[in-house]
């Protein structure tokens, strides 16, 4: 769990390095918006998810990343340091989000 925790808080913070639309102060910060995004992911995502799963099927599953890009603009929200400057940069962040943890996490 802790390797998960620290692979997600590389992954976020070299992102935001990566993009010029995302910001994030610290490493620290980028540790923190990785806590606040496993537990959105534990609690909130899977309502949403169900809530949305019409649109889910009809887009094929592409609507996850659209959930995704909005939970991060909600995190960005709630945690200082760190600022995504549009929905679109979102949408971006989270493709390289979970392309680079799918990455990292499968060879770790």
């Amino acid at each position: 769990m802790l390797k998960i925790l620290l692979i997600n808080s590389l992954v976020i913070f070299f992102g935001a390095y990566l993009l010029e639309g995302v910001k994030i102060k610290s490493y620290l910060t980028a540790l923190g918006v990785a806590v606040l995004l496993g537990l959105v992911n534990i609690f909130i995502k899977p309502l949403i998810v169900f809530l949305t799963l019409p649109l889910t099927i009809i887009t094929l599953g592409l609507f996850i990343w659209v959930i995704n890009a909005w939970i991060l603009v909600l995190i960005d929200k709630l945690v200082e340091g760190f600022s995504i400057k549009s929905f679109w940069w979102a949408l971006l962040y989270a493709l390289l989000i979970s392309l680079m943890n799918g990455l990292l996490l499968r060879i770790f």
